[in-house]
């Protein structure tokens, strides 16, 4: 049984938040995801010179006169440097910059704003980074397209289950972006990097790691617990970890549909 649902979509830190709710979610609480996604941007946006984290990089402020929410996604930005080996940073330049994990903070904290008014069904999109929440005993699954990235068009294939979380990064759109922290080049390997598990904080983290890192990446992902990947490098071939391809329970890949049958979908989306 599918429960009836609603879409909505809300323009904010520089992208598009849209999300599938279920029908009971009201206005009301709508209202309120949208004002804590606007709170998060004057918080850490780095293109705000009154975001707190721009007055840290000022020296207007130190770290002690920050939020608990500043502090909390820097320490998270700390834990992903150390869990990829310093192949995720925040610490571009001479600045702070969270920006790789902020994004997928923040559809986390709207996730937990909708469960706590009751959601057990809805999923958030916060311009290609996605979560879905599902009740198992009443809900089909969700089935999320994965791009193939700019220039190739389509989709790899579709990660469908009830409770997961698909983050996807790459530097075909904006070349420099992304870059090896150890040298300072671009990492061009990679079209588009997707990592899905459990934790959309970690998988967005992870999958900007991966983008930088290079060709190691999918190995690399291997050995995390609880996260699969699916890649394209920048000639189109596909790689992806062993685990998807055991199809388990949850958060699995469903290879019903082929590219053909996804070639004029557009990513993000689910379908």
């Amino acid at each position: 049984m599918t429960r009836e649902r609603r879409r909505h979509r809300f323009e904010v830190m520089g992208t598009v938040f849209s999300f599938v709710l279920s029908a009971f979610v009201t206005e009301t609480t709508v209202c309120a995801v949208e004002e804590e996604l606007e709170r998060i941007d004057r918080l850490f946006s780095t293109y705000r010179p009154d975001s707190q984290i721009a007055r840290l990089n000022a020296g207007q402020i130190r770290l002690g006169d920050c939020s608990a929410d500043v502090r909390e996604v820097l320490r998270l930005c700390s834990d992903a440097e150390y869990r990829t080996s310093g192949w995720f940073t925040a610490g571009y330049g001479i600045g702070i910059d969270p920006t790789g994990i902020v994004k997928g903070w923040a559809i986390g904290r709207t996730s937990e704003l909708l469960v706590g008014a009751g959601s057990t069904c809805h999923a958030v999109n916060g311009g290609g980074d996605v979560l879905v929440v599902a009740d198992p005993a009443v809900d089909e699954p969700w089935r999320v397209g994965v791009s193939t990235g700019a220039g190739h068009g389509g989709l790899v294939d579709v990660v469908t289950g009830h409770n997961f979380c698909v983050a996807t990064s790459g530097n075909t759109e904006r070349p420099d972006e992304i870059r090896n922290p150890f040298t300072g080049s671009p990492s061009l390997t990679w079209a588009t990097f997707s990592v899905a598990g459990p934790d959309i904080t970690r998988a967005d983290a992870f999958a900007t790691a991966a983008v930088a890192m290079g060709r190691p990446a999918v190995a690399w992902l291997e050995r995390l617990p609880g996260y699969e990947a699916i890649a394209v490098d920048a000639g189109g071939e596909v790689s992806m970890t062993a685990g998807f391809a055991a199809a388990g329970p949850e958060c699995r890949i469903d290879h019903s549909r082929s590219r053909a049958d996804c070639k004029d979908l557009r990513y993000p989306l689910l379908v």
